[in-house]
């Protein structure tokens, strides 16, 4: 995914006047949650509120306060709020209400806007796919649209080519390496050009406790064979081999087309991070 804070310096940077437009409250059915927003200049727009009706008027609006209010150094001044409910009045079935608010963006806002961007750049999980072939570019092309930072790990130079902006690249000898440099909560996806080499690498991932997701691509005849292997020679265990995904993106829908199985895949990844992440603020709270 390209750099959430990157994209908004370089629309900060490209229009002179901008308002930010954020949901400041919600009661019942939204299209998008409190503290969502996004930043409309005279020209162009940056990020959602949800779309529709609600976004349109919001949009509408914020021109409306850039046009009629300066920006000061040191502080903007007071923006309008909107209250809309999201009924047959604006065209949209939500049910519920959202609270907007709209004030120009000055240097303070922007400072605090950017240094949250950071934040949540940071925070991104990571997906480290094993395998520049059809499959792993497809899969890489497919991550680099989401909110997760992804990872394609070769031994082969020329595998590293042609892959999309914002994918980073690992040449190494030792792919599994990789493995055990990686963050907790990161997922795997292991589908190199040998299977010895896949089973080296996922063995790796398996040990980690703390690993969101470790796939590996293959048939049925793969798995079982790694597992025979993992458990007699590895020093695995059957608690460790049953957190293995394999084949990657299920078995339903059987084509195997790169893209089809990138789509499949990268759907299963995310719910796993997602879970993953929302287990461990679970285990946060209940520490804290």
């Amino acid at each position: 995914m390209p750099s959430t804070a990157q994209e908004l310096k370089d629309f900060l940077a490209s229009a002179d006047r901008v308002a930010l437009v954020k949901v400041a409250g919600t009661k019942g059915s939204t299209p998008r949650e409190t503290g969502a927003f996004m930043l409309v200049s005279p020209e162009s727009i940056h990020g959602t509120i949800g779309g529709g009706q609600l976004e349109y008027m919001a949009i509408d609006k914020a021109r409306q306060v850039l046009g009629s209010q300066t920006i000061h150094h040191g502080a903007s001044e007071p923006g309008v709020t909107l209250d809309v409910p999201l009924g047959p009045e604006i065209g949209q079935c939500c049910g519920g209400r959202v609270e907007v608010s709209i004030r120009t963006v000055d240097d303070s806002i922007a400072g605090e806007l950017l240094a949250a961007a950071l934040r949540e750049d940071e925070s991104l999980p990571h997906l480290y796919i094993f395998g520049g072939g059809h499959v792993g570019k497809a899969l890489a092309a497919s991550a680099a649209l989401l909110p997760v930072r992804v990872f394609v790990v070769e031994t082969r130079a020329h595998e590293l080519e042609g892959l999309p902006p914002g994918v980073e690249k690992k040449l190494t000898p030792m792919p599994e390496s990789a493995v055990r440099e990686a963050p907790a909560g990161s997922a795997f996806a292991v589908l190199t050009h040998d299977h010895a080499l896949d089973f080296l690498i996922v063995a790796e991932a398996l040990k980690r406790a703390d690993a969101a997701y470790v796939g590996m691509i293959g048939s049925k005849t793969k798995k079982a064979t790694f597992r025979s292997w993992f458990l007699k020679t590895a020093g695995g265990t059957e608690t460790q081999f049953a957190r293995l995904v394999s084949p990657i993106g299920g078995e339903t829908v059987k084509d195997k087309r790169p893209s089809v199985i990138a789509a499949l895949a990268v759907a299963e990844m995310m719910t796993a991070l997602a879970l993953h992440r929302a287990g461990s603020e679970v285990s946060a709270e209940a520490g804290g």
